[in-house]
């Protein structure tokens, strides 16, 4: 019989660092991916780190093995999959032709994601466990390299201004992971333990949409998330506290 109290040996700390070491190893391939002009292929390294950026917190909890060695890895190896590697993707796909100004917001974007994993280290144990202050990185790089991917359903119309657009996309994204908007956690599991079956079939019918048009979906659903943040903050809390302040008069 397996004693559950027993404290989970030393050796299994490997595994959820294993993870956090794929999504490294990731990021790593994805700025020479993008240094080569792959950007297909880079944009896909980001999603994989993004993959296993999930998995290796679900797996340190699973075991018990969650430290602080792990978080600081964790952190440092989101700076380059997710701060880096899609600066460079985008600086290399459709800001070189600005020159400076082109490596500024790439060089940007990776440093407001430094700012904001800095931030989050900071006050991970004082803060709501339900929103992220500020987009979290990884939703930001996701959101650029599903972008890649979307590129194809640009209409030809809008293809001369498209690299101006990227370049202020860039910026709000880089502004959105610094600013207090809150957005969702993701990883709590409130909504899926009371409503099992509901979120199931949501889930299932997500999956299929998907697989059916995985780069016009996945590009819609990160931007979905994005919008998602600043209606929280700009409209249902405003709307949450008139009605607090109207119950109190």
């Amino acid at each position: 019989m397996v004693d559950e109290k027993r404290p989970p040996r030393k050796g299994v700390y490997l595994l959820p660092n294993l993870f956090t070491t794929a999504s490294l190893f990731s990021g790593f391939l994805a700025v020479l991916w993008a240094a080569g002009g792959r950007f297909e292929h880079c944009a896909m390294a980001i999603l994989f780190s993004g993959v296993m950026d999930a998995l290796d917190g679900q797996v340190a909890r699973l075991t018990r093995t969650a430290s602080e060695f792990g978080v600081q890895y964790d952190s440092l190896c989101d700076l380059v999959a997710f701060g880096v590697a899609p600066g460079a993707m985008l600086y290399y796909w459709q800001l070189e032709p600005f020159g400076r100004l082109g490596i500024g917001v790439a060089f940007l974007f990776a440093a407001c994601g430094a700012l904001r994993l800095a931030r989050f280290n900071s006050t991970a144990s004082t803060g709501a466990k339900k929103n992220f202050i500020g987009m979290p990185i990884p939703a930001a790089a996701c959101t650029l390299a599903t972008l890649v991917l979307f590129y194809r359903y640009i209409p030809s119309v809008m293809l001369p201004y498209f690299a101006h657009a990227c370049l202020i996309f860039a910026i709000c994204l880089a502004c959105l992971m610094v600013s207090r908007v809150r957005y969702a956690a993701l990883k709590e599991y409130g909504v899926i333990k009371a409503h099992p079956f509901r979120t199931m079939v949501s889930l299932i019918l997500l999956f299929v949409c998907i697989i059916a048009e995985p780069r016009l979906l996945g590009f819609l659903l990160c931007m979905a998330y994005l919008l998602s943040g600043l209606v929280h903050t700009f409209i249902i809390i405003p709307r949450r506290s008139r009605r607090i302040l109207t119950s109190l008069v």
